[in-house]
C-alpha cells in the first residue's frame, strides 16, 4: 500500500511504501512537549521503504533536543513536521506523522499515546532499530 503525505505547503513530500493492505495501521502519539506542541503522531514499519523530497531544502530546518538522537524535519515555510529521522550505526531509520498523509482513510489508524521519558539512549536506539522505517531514501528534489 502506497501511503503519500506532505506538511501544508507540500514542501516536504514522502511516499511509504507499505507491505501489504493491514487493516489498521498504528499511530503513536508522542507524550513529549515537541510531538505535544506540533501535533506529532508518528507511525513505522521496519518493512516498509520511504522516500523523502524536498522541493526547497533550503526551506527545511532540522531540530534535535533532549538525547540529540531523533531530528526533527520541520518545513520553515508551513511549520509541519511530516518526518523525524535518527542515523543508528551508520543506517538512517525514520518515522512518519500520520498527520500529514494525504487522501487517506484515517479510520484505519489505531492511535495510543506513547511516552519515552526515562528511556536510556542505548534501549531508544536499539527500539529504533527495529521498529522503525529502515529502508529511507532522501532526495532534494534536484535532478
Amino acid at each position: 500500500m502506497l501511503i503519500h503525505g506532505k506538511c501544508h505547503c507540500g514542501n516536504i513530500a514522502f511516499t511509504l511504501d507499505w507491505p501489504g493492505a493491514p487493516g489498521e495501521i498504528v499511530a503513536r502519539a508522542c507524550s513529549c512537549t515537541f510531538c505535544v506542541k506540533h501535533g506529532g503522531v508518528w507511525t513505522s514499519n521496519p518493512e516498509a521503504s520511504l522516500s523523502v523530497t524536498y522541493a526547497k531544502p533550503d526551506a527545511v530546518s532540522r531540530y534535535a533536543f533532549g538525547t540529540e538522537t531523533a531530528m526533527f524535519h520541520v518545513c520553515v515555510r508551513c511549520g509541519a513536521v511530516p518526518i523525524v529521522t535518527s542515523e543508528v550505526a551508520g543506517r538512517l531509520y525514520a518515522v512518519v506523522n500520520v498527520n500529514t498523509f494525504e487522501n487517506f482513510d484515517f479510520t484505519r489508524l489505531r492511535r495510543q499515546v506513547a511516552s519515552f521519558d526515562g528511556e536510556e539512549q542505548a534501549a531508544r536506539l536499539a527500539r529504533r532499530q527495529k521498529n522503525w522505517i529502515g529502508n529511507v531514501q532522501m532526495s532534494d528534489g534536484r535532478a
